[in-house]
């Protein structure tokens, strides 16, 4: 990459994150739902993307993500709430209640498809929002740009049936409050080094790089 371009995206990125800087640092919480899904899937994720949030952009994060259930009243202490796994998610009503309150006041749902989880994710944003749908962004969408560009769109980290990586988003009241990333696995790419043996360093870079762009995003939007 050339300099002048390496100084214009250091600058958008600064700017990014003055923007969204919240008061005390900045956690990362992960999604403890219920119906047998493995929640708890790609376990060095977060705390690797937390590193890199401090170590590119000098952010005040914690060290470790913090674990919340859909139905917990301090939901609304974080502003992006992570899930992720293999298997089926299930919210009970008071679950769903609360986290469309949570997306109401400003939240942010960052679910990463694993691969196993689509459907019934699906199923739960149709009763989340009926009046929504999951939307594919286009890649001009400013999450393939906040930091580092993806003019493709999301990167593929890792193959499973041969379908396109996507990121889809549920709107309300005009306002992002959920990203689909499906048929890429960033959560994959993100582990730590050696998890995933097969990972190159430049595909464990472009996952992480789509990561960051994310949160970036969600802190801004």
């Amino acid at each position: 990459m050339k300099p002048i371009a390496v100084f214009v995206i250091f600058l958008f990125c600064a700017a990014s994150v003055a923007f969204a800087q919240p008061t005390g640092d900045l956690t990362l919480a992960r999604l403890k739902y219920s119906g047998g899904g493995d929640w708890y899937g790609d376990p060095t994720s977060l705390t690797n993307l937390l590193t890199q949030l401090r170590e590119r952009f000098a952010m005040k994060t914690a060290l470790e993500e913090t674990v919340i259930a859909p139905g917990a009243s301090d939901i609304f202490s974080y502003p992006i709430v992570y899930m992720t796994g293999h298997g089926t998610v299930r919210f009970s009503d008071a679950e769903r209640a609360n986290l469309r309150e949570y997306l109401r006041r400003g939240g942010f749902l960052w679910a990463d498809d694993n691969y196993g989880l689509d459907e019934s994710f699906r199923e739960e944003m149709a009763k989340l929002f009926p009046d929504a749908s999951l939307t594919p962004l286009p890649h001009d969408h400013p999450v393939f740009h906040s930091c580092y560009p993806f003019e493709n769109g999301p990167p593929k980290i890792h193959e499973h049936d041969g379908k396109p990586p996507q990121v889809l988003g549920i709107y309300s009241e005009g306002r992002l409050v959920v990203m689909y990333s499906y048929e890429t696995d960033i959560g994959d790419g993100i582990e730590s080094k050696g998890v995933h043996p097969q990972d190159s360093p430049q595909v464990r870079d472009e996952a992480m790089n789509m990561a960051l762009n994310i949160i970036l995003y969600a802190l801004s939007n």
